[in-house]
């Protein structure tokens, strides 16, 4: 078990009018990843709306400001408890026996075009063995024709474009992860949180983006932009693609500061929790 400590500052000036705020920052609750504290504190004293999303099971946090600064603090400790398998013995399931909760992740999403990618997905992998190895290949070839260039990408990216510019950074590493996965009939799903253990050289600590696969009744991390350790990675929202999980949805007139993110690994002498590291194992934060 691993244990991780976290913070997300975020920092806004709301120009003449209120503006109404969706957070989507507070580390999700599975299984596996369990919140051991957590704290949330605002610079305004405003009303707040504590949410779960039905569907995806991101917790959001709404609330309106009053012109001027809103600054917002963020910071927990999570203990993720990885289920841990032998690559070799995760098969693929038939889509008959997916809970219908997963269905929703085979479909083409805003900037998954799985339906585009069905040719080159059947060329490079449709004759690989089914399972764990297959995915884990189509891992390695995102990995290897995408180069990590940091601000070659906008918002509008989608995988279809990350493809031909053959660039981009986590979040376009994953769609276009996604796409390939759900073109070859598994389903896949967009990962957002941190990540403990990237490289410095990367620069200031950000969000991450990563991938899950559904694979035997489970889903297992996969990270394709090769820059993090799946033991370290921390998970805060998931939904069909980027869409779906904004860490901040803005409704008003503001100018916002760069969010200020740290993550830390926590030790412990009596050994409770171990430091994330490398593992050749298949890993997944749900039950």
């Amino acid at each position: 078990m691993v244990r991780l400590r976290f913070s997300i500052r975020l920092s806004y000036e709301i120009v003449a009018q209120p503006a109404d705020f969706i957070f989507n920052i507070q580390a999700a609750m599975t299984a596996r990843q369990k919140l051991a504290s957590e704290t949330l504190l605002l610079s305004q004293a405003v009303a707040t709306a504590f949410h779960i999303d039905p569907l995806r099971h991101n917790r959001l946090v709404r609330l309106r400001a009053a012109p001027g600064r809103l600054d917002v603090d963020y910071h927990a400790e999570v203990d993720i408890d990885h289920h841990t398998a032998k690559p070799h013995d995760i098969g693929e399931m038939p889509i008959m026996q997916l809970p219908p909760e997963v269905l929703p992740f085979l479909y083409p999403s805003r900037y998954c075009e799985s339906d585009k990618l069905q040719a080159l997905a059947n060329r490079e992998f449709g004759h690989l063995p089914r399972g764990y190895a297959r995915v884990d290949q189509i891992r390695r070839w995102v990995t290897a024709h995408v180069r990590f260039v940091p601000g070659s990408s906008n918002f509008s990216t989608s995988a279809l474009d990350t493809l031909n510019h053959q660039a981009g950074v986590c979040r376009d590493f994953a769609h276009l992860m996604i796409a390939l996965c759900r073109a070859l009939n598994m389903p896949a799903r967009f990962c957002s949180g941190l990540d403990y253990g990237a490289d410095p050289a990367l620069g200031p600590t950000d969000f991450h983006a990563y991938v899950e696969v559904y694979l035997d009744g489970r889903w297992y991390l996969f990270d394709p932009s090769g820059t993090a350790m799946p033991m370290g990675l921390l998970r805060i929202g998931t939904g069909r693609d980027a869409a779906d999980i904004a860490f901040a949805t803005i409704f008003g007139n503001i100018r916002s500061e760069l969010p200020v993110l740290s993550i830390d690994a926590v030790e412990d002498p009596a050994g409770r929790w171990s430091l994330p590291h490398p593992c050749e194992d298949a890993l997944s934060t749900d039950g």
